[in-house]
């Protein structure tokens, strides 16, 4: 019986003080050997430039189908011709910007391309679900380089990250860049996000990529240029002040305002700090 127990004993010691994983992928492993790797690779890479190819055909067409007609109405006539792609010009910019959200949120939801929830993936590894988590980015960033600047805090904004897998209520407002990994987001009603928030549900540490789910509930506000990790839950009826910190894997669930780096509740942070045991008091 004794021995039974010392050799728990030993294997448990053994366990704890075992080093960590190595981080580069052994040959068999999870990763699989390095041709393998590359074929995943350049599948990964074509898959991504068919797709995108069609996506952006797809928004450019209303703006051929637009313009035929007016070259053809303006062809005895230079002037007029270039007068009317003038005033065309930025209508036809934002109807590919549009077509574009929608027609990539809709590829991507074909295509299954999403941030694994609550993953930890190993960079070296380049497995399946990190590849579509990289589609998925580029995806994204195409799509926020092109009409991201153009509508940001729009209702129209809101409903492409809708379509494109977060979890959004009602009067949902997002005046940022730099929010991805949409299908790990859920927001409440009235949440309001402005403008350079960091938030996102992935991190990448060490050679690996985790990712964690955010959730703001009803009636959210994160003020400008804060930072927002995975993980995190901010609980109904609270603003996250301006550039403030708020670090993975922590609930904000009192109502009112958070401010600072890491970000603490307001009333928290104007208390006075307690009396030190034997000072004297203050004059």
């Amino acid at each position: 019986m004794s021995q039974a127990a010392g050799g728990d004993h030993a294997r448990d010691t053994a366990r704890a003080g075992a080093a960590p994983p190595s981080r580069t992928a052994a040959p068999g492993g999870p990763g699989g050997g390095g041709f393998r790797r590359g074929v995943r690779i350049a599948w990964t890479i074509a898959t991504l430039v068919v797709v995108q190819a069609v996506v952006c055909g797809v928004a450019v067409l209303p703006v051929m189908a637009t313009w035929g007609p007016l070259l053809v109405w303006t062809a005895d006539n230079p002037v007029a011709g270039i007068a009317a792609l003038s005033f065309a010009a930025i209508p036809s910019y934002a109807l590919f910007a549009i077509t574009l959200m929608f027609a990539s949120a809709f590829a991507t939801r074909v295509t299954g391309w999403r941030t694994q929830p609550d993953a930890t993936l190993r960079l070296a590894d380049v497995d399946w679900p990190l590849l579509d988590w990289v589609r998925y980015m580029v995806a994204t960033h195409i799509v926020r380089l092109f009409a991201g600047t153009l509508f940001r805090g729009t209702p129209i904004w809101s409903a492409y990250l809708r379509l494109n897998g977060a979890r959004m209520g009602r009067r949902v407002y997002v005046n940022s860049l730099a929010v991805s990994d949409h299908n790990l987001l859920e927001f409440g009603d009235d949440v309001v996000i402005g403008g350079d928030v960091h938030l996102s549900g992935h991190t990448v540490e060490g050679g690996y990529v985790k990712t964690g789910r955010v959730c703001l509930r009803s009636h959210v506000t994160i003020g400008l240029g804060s930072v927002i990790g995975i993980g995190v839950t901010v609980g109904p009826d609270v603003q996250v002040g301006a550039l403030s910190l708020v670090p993975k894997n922590v609930t904000l669930d009192r109502r009112g305002v958070y401010v600072g780096v890491p970000a603490r509740h307001l009333a928290d942070r104007n208390e006075p700090p307690a009396a030190t045991p034997g000072a004297a008091p203050a004059s």
